[in-house]
This record gives C-alpha cells, structure tokens and sequence, in this order.
C-alpha cells in the first residue's frame, strides 16, 4: 500500500507530475479538491469559516467566495491561521478517508497526495516516499505572468506567501527537477515510477 506525497511551490509542475504519475496507474487524491469539497455549501467548514470571517465570504449562489476570503487572509499571519485551523483538520479526516477507500479497491495500488501544503501542514504524516516539484522562483513567477495572465507582482506575492524551497527540498526522497522542457520533467517521473519500490525501501531503512 505505498503512499506517496507530492508537493511542490506554485507553478512548480506538481499538476505535470500527478498527470503522468495517473498515466502509469497511481491513484491521485487532490488535496486541493479536498479542500473545495469540505467548504462546500451546507458544510459544517463552511459554516465555521462564515462564523470567523463574515458573510462578506459568500458568493450569492451560496459557495465560499475564494477571492474574497483569500484577500483577507493572504497578508495576515493570524487571519490565515485561523482559517487553516478550520480547514486543515477537515482535509486530514478526509484524505485518510479517501486513502482508505483507494487502498481497500485495490491494496497494492500507488497512492498518491498531491499536497501544496506538505511542508506546512502534511510533513510529519507516516508517507513512504516524498516527491518535490521544484523550480526556481523567477522561473515560476515568469510561468505565471505567461501562462496564468497574472499580474508579476501579484504572482511574485504569491510565492513569497508559500514555505521556502529550501524548507520544500528538506522533505524531499526525491527531488523533480522541473526548470527544464517537459520531456526533461517526464523523462524523471518516469525513472521515479520504474523505481519506486527501490526508492520506497531506502526510505524505510
């Protein structure tokens, strides 16, 4: 039942990652579709995040308004606690649950949690491999200004906001180096993939 997290910064290619990780036949739970799932309408973390931040952070069809909450937490390191003290708890029961379900349709299937949020929130869990997308940031703000339309200091903001790199390759088995073209990305998922249960137990020992 191998367990594998993948994280990495934004705009890092984690997304590139998981989809070739899915061709080869690893299961992929999304904790960032988690985390849209529990603050569904009608959800008890919906209802918690409405009780700390207000109605302002509803849209009018009833689902949490992202940009409007995020623009309240984003530059406050308190507002943004309290809000992943609601969160966090949630998406942990829930991806276990999901594990759980993956490993029970099939045991010996790859598992993998594509998680943004590892070395913040995921790094003490018992994984048995740890994979890291990993770029350099002028690269990853450059992909979001060209790909994503994003203002470069609004982008530049957002990877300043996440964890260090550092602190991301500190958790990191494996560390996917993804500054090249994608055949350079794809070529080392691959070499991962062949050799996962080498990898999975160095890791144990």
């Amino acid at each position: 039942m191998p367990l594998v997290a993948l994280t990495g910064g934004i705009a890092s290619g984690k997304s590139t990652i998981a989809a070739r990780l899915a061709a080869h036949g690893a299961e992929i739970v999304d904790a960032d579709r988690i985390v849209r799932d529990v603050q569904a309408p009608g959800s008890p973390v919906l209802d918690r995040i409405v009780a700390a931040f207000g109605d302002g952070v509803v849209a009018p069809d009833g689902t949490l308004d992202r940009a409007a909450l995020g623009a309240l937490v984003f530059a406050d390191d308190d507002a943004r606690a309290r809000l992943n003290a609601i969160v966090h708890p949630a998406v942990r029961e829930e991806s276990a649950r999901r594990f759980r379900t993956a490993f029970a349709a099939d045991p010996d299937r790859v598992v993998v949690y594509d998680v943004p949020l590892l070395a913040e929130a995921r790094s003490d869990d018992p994984w048995d491999l740890v994979l890291v997308a990993d770029a350099p940031a002028d690269l990853r703000i450059r992909r979001m200004v060209e790909l994503r339309g994003m203002d470069e200091a609004d982008a530049a903001a957002r990877v300043a906001a996440q964890v260090d790199d550092a602190a991301r390759r500190a958790l990191a088995d494996v560390v996917i180096d993804t500054d090249g073209d994608l055949a350079h990305t794809l070529r080392q998922v691959d070499a991962v993939w062949e050799g996962l249960p080498s990898l999975i137990a160095a890791r144990r020992r």
